[in-house]
């Protein structure tokens, strides 16, 4: 018999820790067992199949410990290993575990955002490269034209507590600049990265009044509010107690000063090794 556990959510560094809180604020009755890759971060960087191969570790390890239900809290991994995972490794485990991503549920909200049609994608490097977020908005609403930026500053300035310095303003405006300047057309951005709602200030300070911007967190718990209530079966399979616990392969001690800026909150946290 199947043992219910908790949701995993995973991310390849602290950035999801946005996400997470997000999905609390509007689930809190449900347990969630978080696991930051730290070590390892970036993975934006990395290639399709390293990135493949770890997000396979940390998805196994958040189902050995008991989730049937794991959410990719990270745009890079959402993009380079979500497809592989559902179509390549589920299938050869308990067929009721599933492992859903965050880039479709902040695309699907962009038909009732966009009126020009036109949007616009803030991201990594990584993220940008692999044009995922082009594909997956061509496949919903083909007639949507997308512009990407890729940010390489931004995630630094976060992970070292500089979002709020003078430094930052130049990078911010400098790539909310590149965007609009090769698209004048924008009136939605999409804040690609889960690092980047931690510089919302800025980014709204440097973007033109009307144009919207689209943090993931609010979407993707929405999305996994909706997706429970449609698989009342994965919902039975989700424990409830209100309870959140913390994994790294990090230190725990530098897990727990760098979660603060983005929680807001003391975290108690457990070092582990993937493999």
């Amino acid at each position: 018999m199947i043992q219910p556990g908790p949701i995993g959510i995973f991310d390849s560094g602290y950035g999801g820790l946005t996400i997470l809180s997000q999905i609390r604020n509007l689930l809190p009755e449900y347990d969630f067992l978080y696991l930051g890759d730290n070590a390892r971060t970036p993975y934006g960087t990395r290639s399709f199949q390293v990135v493949y191969e770890f997000t396979s570790q940390a998805v196994n390890t958040l189902f050995e410990m008991g989730c049937q239900l794991v959410i990719l809290a990270c745009n890079t991994a959402s993009a380079k290993a979500l497809r592989n995972i559902q179509q390549l490794d589920l299938p050869k485990m308990d067929s009721q575990k599933r492992v859903l991503g965050i880039i479709r549920p902040t695309v699907e909200a962009l038909d009732e955002l966009t009126q020009s049609r036109h949007v616009g994608i803030l991201a990594t490097a990584g993220t940008i490269k692999s044009q995922s977020y082009p594909l997956e908005i061509k496949k919903l609403f083909p007639d949507i034209t997308v512009c990407g930026e890729a940010c390489p500053m931004w995630v630094p300035l976060v992970e070292n507590n500089e979002g709020q310095s003078e430094g930052a303003d130049y990078f911010v405006k400098k790539h909310i600049d590149n965007l609009l300047q090769k698209d004048s057309d924008i009136d939605t951005i999409i804040l690609g990265c889960t690092h980047y709602p931690l510089l919302l200030d800025k980014i709204r300070k440097y973007t033109p009044e009307g144009i919207k911007i689209v943090t993931q967190g609010e979407y993707v718990s929405q999305s996994l509010k909706e997706y429970l209530r449609r698989h009342p079966q994965m919902d039975e399979l989700c424990t409830k107690e209100g309870t959140c616990r913390f994994l790294t392969t990090e230190s725990a001690e530098i897990f727990r000063q760098n979660a603060s800026v983005f929680l807001k909150e003391a975290v108690h946290v457990r070092s582990i090794a993937l493999k």
